[in-house]
Order: structure tokens, then C-alpha cells, then sequence
């Protein structure tokens, strides 16, 4: 039986998830501490099997971003990255007080965007807005 699960997420499963897809991770225990320090975090499981999650990150009133949606290759396809990025929206309007405006913001995998507009999101540069960007810092 498939079902949405808040808060179970492990750096274990964490890793077999993004390995199911080819990504590559850092430790564990960065994962975990990054787990730690999320707002939000799903997994849809299959039985016992975790096949899809995502966590959201955040300052619980202005700013929103979305990491980490990945879903088991063997699932996809099948409305499982709907059920997340759905279940991600509703936790956030039920989060931040009724009456404040927020921004929602992910970086899209390559040619995954056409799926994230199916949400309301709009790609950058948008005619409201500058580039998407973001920097990664190899802290060595």
C-alpha cells in the first residue's frame, strides 16, 4: 500500500534514494544534520520501502525552498512527485499565518521544469524577475 509519511525520513534512506537515481550525496552525517534542520520532511513509502521524498527548508514566515524531491526510478511516472509537491504546499499554507504572502523556491532538475509549472511555478528569468542562481561552496 502507498502512503505519505511526514517526518520519517532517514540519512539512510536519504542516500538509497538519490542513489536510485544517480545522484551523487554527501556523508551521512551532513544528511542527517541537514534532516535535522529541515522544516519539513516526506517520504511515500511502498510496504516498508521508502520510493519517494522531499524535505522543505525555510524561515517559517517569508522564504520557502523545496530540496531533495526524488522519486525511486522504478516509481516514476506514476503521481508520486505530485502527492509530495501537493502535501509540500498544503504543509506551508498551514504553516504560515492566513493573510502573509511567501515565496515557495526550488532549482529544478534539467528538463523537470515543465512538471514544476504544472504547480504555478515559473521558470527564471521570468518576466517578473532576474536569473535563478545559486552558488555551491566546496568548504574544504
Amino acid at each position: 500500500m502507498i502512503q505519505l509519511k511526514r517526518g520519517i525520513l532517514t540519512a539512510e534512506k536519504f542516500i538509497d534514494l538519490v542513489e536510485s537515481v544517480g545522484w551523487a550525496h554527501p556523508t551521512i552525517e551532513q544528511i542527517q544534520l541537514a534532516l535535522d534542520n529541515s522544516l519539513y520532511t516526506a517520504c511515500i513509502t511502498d510496504g516498508n520501502e521508502i520510493i519517494a521524498m522531499g524535505r522543505i527548508i525555510g524561515d517559517n514566515s517569508m522564504s520557502y525552498f523545496i530540496k531533495d524531491v526524488v522519486v525511486n526510478s522504478e516509481y516514476q511516472g506514476k503521481g508520486l512527485g505530485k502527492l509530495l509537491i501537493n502535501d509540500m504546499l498544503s504543509f506551508l499554507k498551514e504553516k504560515t499565518q492566513k493573510g502573509w504572502k511567501f515565496c515557495v523556491e526550488l532549482m529544478s532538475a534539467e528538463g523537470k521544469e515543465v512538471f514544476y509549472e504544472k504547480f504555478g511555478f515559473e521558470r527564471r528569468p521570468s518576466t517578473s524577475g532576474g536569473a535563478g542562481m545559486f552558488l555551491l561552496i566546496d568548504n574544504l
